[in-house]
């Protein structure tokens, strides 16, 4: 199955989960999000992706050897995981969770609604 994204959409989202997530910064896949106090039920996964690339200044703290293995399994408080679902009104869209904490206060990552996606 073919996608392309036909609305960019890069706003904060509300998650909810059928069950509370093992690891906080390595969610699964959400039941249902709050998006412009409207709420969206997710009734398939489509696809899943994982992004942990280190950007801006936290692309030169690490030693290479270490930024490379960081990149395939993630380090601490960097990195996006991503989900394509497609919503109870047939509407497919892409999520993602930001593991970045907000500062030093907040330390939880943030939900983000990407796209909305059209099938080719």
């Amino acid at each position: 199955m073919a996608f392309k994204p036909i609305r960019f959409i890069e706003e904060p989202i509300t998650v909810r989960f059928d069950a509370p997530p093992m690891f906080e910064k390595k969610p699964p896949c959400p039941t249902e999000f709050t998006w412009r106090e409207e709420t969206h039920k997710i009734v398939e996964m489509l696809s899943e992706w994982h992004d942990y690339q280190r950007r801006g200044r936290m692309a030169r703290n690490m030693q290479p050897a270490h930024a490379a293995r960081a990149s395939t399994r993630g380090s601490w408080g960097v990195g996006r995981d991503y989900f394509r679902v497609r919503l109870a009104d047939g509407r497919v869209v892409d999520l993602y969770y930001d593991r970045e904490p907000k500062d030093v206060d907040d330390r939880k990552g943030a939900w983000f609604l990407a796209r909305e996606m059209v099938e080719e």
